[in-house]
């Protein structure tokens, strides 16, 4: 079977399942409103949860960065990439989050890769949430360690599986709060019993960190565990792009040395440092924009109890509406268009067959009035 052979049928096949993916050219967009093919939608797929992508302080951080720095790093952090800019924003998080280092990454997929890349080895496992991320599920199948899948949000599945013996090490893999489900691991049980097997816990907190804790620290703060790694990324919460991996201090020197995802990239603009920066005060002084993304969840779920379609438990910012067959998804998704809201059907492979679902996600910038357009549609729609 020649290449484009190959492509052609794995194209039908997507097709066929209801599984296309298209990007839609986005002519403007707030965390509130998005402009598309000449139409304004109320918008519902943004994970900028605290509505910090358009905050005046961020966006001149960024122009100023720029103006003193230019717009790009020029060279990776191991050449003459690594600015006086990105060394305070590490030893910033570090002392946020209560670490002794910070290392930055371009992107939390980048993050995920690297940390999984460097670890694991021949004689090591990898015991890994069913429904984590897929930059860790990719990164951990392509490892020479042995991957094993534990129940989500199971630790007795994760029991279950540390009691198996392992000639190397063992690392633990989860999420704070999970993307497509929005539900909040256990992270105090999961840690307690990979400390207990003498492994490690690594907690992707995406969608957790700006959001939950005291200051935005997180779920791991929330939840009383310092994992031995933790990534956060900046491209929901903060609303601006890039990742960071939290961990000692010799951790933090390993990576330095081996990572080849540090070593062969090009760094982050130092402007970018510098809006995250800007983005990380917002974030600590942010409790008011916490409170009321909160009351506009509480809002949400509670116009939402009565739809066919089963609300998933997330007490999160993703409200995942599941909805079952993708052709489904699809139309619904299209109604709400039609409604003027914009919202995201997900389907496999990024969930699992039979659970496609409107992936919802609600912020700090959203006012009472979007929220009832948005259930006004479902209801409509529902009739």
């Amino acid at each position: 079977m020649s290449w484009q052979q190959r492509f052609r049928q794995a194209l039908d096949q997507r097709r066929a399942a209801d599984g296309w993916r298209q990007r839609r050219i986005i002519d403007e967009q707030t965390t509130r409103t998005l402009h598309s093919g000449g139409r304004c939608y109320h918008h519902f797929s943004s994970n900028d949860y605290l509505g910090l992508t358009r905050h005046p302080a961020v966006i001149a951080a960024w122009q100023q960065g720029a103006a003193l720095t230019g717009a790009g790093a020029g060279a990776s952090g191991h050449v003459t990439g690594y600015h006086r800019q990105h060394a305070d924003l590490e030893a910033q998080l570090a002392d946020w989050l209560g670490y002794e280092r910070a290392l930055l990454f371009i992107s939390g997929f980048a993050a995920n890769q690297a940390v999984i890349h460097l670890l694991g080895e021949k004689n090591d496992r990898i015991l890994a949430d069913k429904l984590s991320h897929a930059s860790l599920l990719d990164a951990a199948s392509h490892s020479p360690a042995q991957l094993r899948r534990f129940s989500h949000n199971a630790p007795e599945s994760l029991a279950a599986r540390l009691v198996s013996p392992c000639e190397g090490e063992t690392l633990v893999v989860t999420e704070g709060i999970f993307s497509m489900d929005g539900d909040s691991a256990p992270l105090a049980a999961l840690a307690q019993q990979t400390r207990q097997a003498g492994g490690w816990l690594l907690v992707d907190d995406a969608h957790g960190i700006g959001v939950v804790g005291e200051q935005g620290r997180g779920s791991c703060w929330q939840q009383g565990v310092r994992p031995e790694l933790q990534v956060i990324t900046f491209g929901k919460a903060f609303g601006v792009s890039g990742a960071a991996l939290l961990c000692d201090a010799d951790t933090a020197d390993y990576f330095l040395q081996f990572s080849r995802h540090l070593i062969y990239s090009t760094a982050m603009p130092a402007a970018q440092a510098f809006a995250l920066q800007a983005a990380l005060h917002e974030v600590q002084q942010g409790e008011a924009l916490r409170q009321r993304l909160q009351q506009n969840i509480r809002h949400f779920r509670r116009g939402a109890a009565s739809l066919p379609w089963q609300l998933m438990d997330s007490e999160s910012a993703i409200q995942p509406l599941l909805v079952g067959e993708n052709s489904e998804a699809v139309a619904l998704s299209a109604r709400l268009a039609e409604a003027g809201c914009w919202v995201s059907a997900i389907r496999p492979p990024t969930v699992p067959p039979g659970t496609a679902r409107l992936r919802i996600t609600l912020t700090a910038a959203h006012r009472p009035e979007d929220i009832d357009r948005l259930l006004e549609a479902l209801h409509d729609a529902a009739g």
